[in-house]
């Protein structure tokens, strides 16, 4: 089996800065619990397998809600499947301040990817009740259900969930009633997942960055702006099959020379915008698919994401010009069709800021970026303040057994994180 553990300094800069606050993350006790949880659904090849409503999800939940337990923590699951961990604050009346992220993995996913986000909100209330301090709002850890797949138990409780069953493609197959009930959750009464308006003051996920942009700029902490729109599409080029070698250049109607142009378009609209979209043309099919054949269609698809709405439309707008020109200028007819829509998710601005200047009280160098890949954050941001703290992902790799940040790192965003909620606690009413 793969070695969790290792050889581990006992105080690193940031631990001596915080220690000059009233409220510490316990460093070994939050490594503890990441190496304990890894260790549910560890794989030879040093992955972890805990996917949606599995065996494993079930395990590491109880997990997770034996730790909230022995934390003091009122522990439910609401209908959506959510495991939610509750310290009451001083005030009931005040909307809870919350964190949280997911504990289910993709088939060969690594050991940081959510789970930090969820263990490192334990921690804050571990180190809460440690320090015998109770919040003004109470404070509630979420581990979200099947953010993997379904992302059903962040939409329930933003309310964003389908009612429709056959919507949820599960990564088991099985219905969603089924796969709810498996985990505590009640379909018949999803609808009562979702919170009220006033419910929430403020929601912060912590997260590895599954990206390298951090690392390169040699950044601890990342403050993320907003998470990503999305815009996806396939695109149908047709052309005419015809035999390879007695065809002339002239005459062919090659679908796939047509979309090859289609490729390089999509590369230049991206680079080409001011900004920092990001556009991919991810699969590509053609038929019929033979040496000696002149392709005669080619099926694709191209994912655009960027932060701003009018940025996508922009980009959406420009590919229906370039497909216009390729068609034309190649005699195959292009057909673009769109494959589901996905609306940005700005972070507060305010839970930004508070953010930033924690890092910065910490000693921790920091830049604001976007998150690209979808969060539970961005279900929950659609209803409330909402904002991530990223920490580096080594090489930027993730959803792997190479996924790795490091025990200093993961440290140093639960401290940030502790300290932000404390901030917000005063500054929030």
């Amino acid at each position: 089996m793969p070695q969790l553990l290792s050889n581990r300094p006992q105080v690193t800069p940031v631990e001596a800065a915080v220690r000059k606050t009233a409220v510490i993350p316990n460093r070994g006790r939050l490594l503890q619990t990441l190496d304990q949880m890894a260790s549910i659904g560890l794989q030879a090849d040093g992955s972890v397998c805990r996917r949606g409503f599995s065996e494993t999800d079930v395990q590491g939940r109880d997990q997770l809600a034996a730790w909230m337990k022995e934390s003091g923590m009122q522990v439910r699951v609401d209908t959506a499947g959510n495991l939610i961990g509750r310290l009451e604050g001083q005030d009931p009346a005040l909307p809870v301040l919350m964190t949280g992220s997911h504990l289910d993995t993709v088939p060969t996913g690594g050991r940081f990817d959510g789970v930090l986000g969820v263990l490192a909100g334990l921690e804050v209330a571990r180190a809460l009740k440690d320090a015998g301090l109770q919040l003004r709002h109470s404070f509630e850890v979420v581990a979200f259900a099947d953010e993997e797949s379904t992302m059903v138990g962040c939409k329930g409780m933003a309310g964003t969930a389908s009612a429709e069953p056959t919507a949820y493609a599960t990564s088991n197959g099985e219905p969603i009633d089924v796969n709810l009930k498996r985990i505590g959750g009640h379909w018949p009464a999803l609808a009562s997942a979702c919170r009220p308006d006033h419910a929430v003051a403020a929601f912060l996920e912590l997260h590895v960055e599954q990206g390298a942009v951090l690392e390169h700029r040699g950044d601890a902490i990342g403050v993320v702006e907003g998470i990503v729109g999305q815009r996806r599409f396939s695109i149908q080029v047709e052309g005419q099959p015809n035999h390879a070698g007695t065809t002339p250049m002239t005459l062919r109607k090659d679908a796939l020379a047509a979309a090859s142009r289609v490729v390089l378009a999509v590369e230049s609209i991206a680079q080409q915008h001011p900004g920092d979209p990001v556009a991919t043309v991810g699969r590509l099919e053609v038929w019929p698919n033979a040496a000696n054949v002149v392709p005669g269609s080619v099926s694709m698809t191209v994912d655009i994401r960027d932060l701003s709405p009018a940025v996508l439309d922009q980009l959406v707008s420009s590919l229906e010009d370039e497909l216009e020109r390729i068609s034309t200028a190649t005699g195959c007819p292009i057909r673009l069709e769109p494959q589901f829509q996905v609306e940005p998710t700005p972070a507060s601005a305010m839970v930004m800021s508070t953010i930033a200047s924690v890092a910065t009280d910490l000693g921790l160098n920091w830049s604001g970026l976007p998150s690209r890949a979808s969060h539970d954050a961005q279900e929950i941001g659609r209803r409330w303040p909402m904002g991530m703290i990223f920490v580096p992902s080594r090489d930027g790799l993730s959803h792997s057994a190479a996924e790795f940040t490091s025990d200093r790192q993961c440290v140093d965003g639960t401290a940030v994180l502790l300290e932000t909620i404390q901030r917000l606690d005063c500054a929030l009413t």
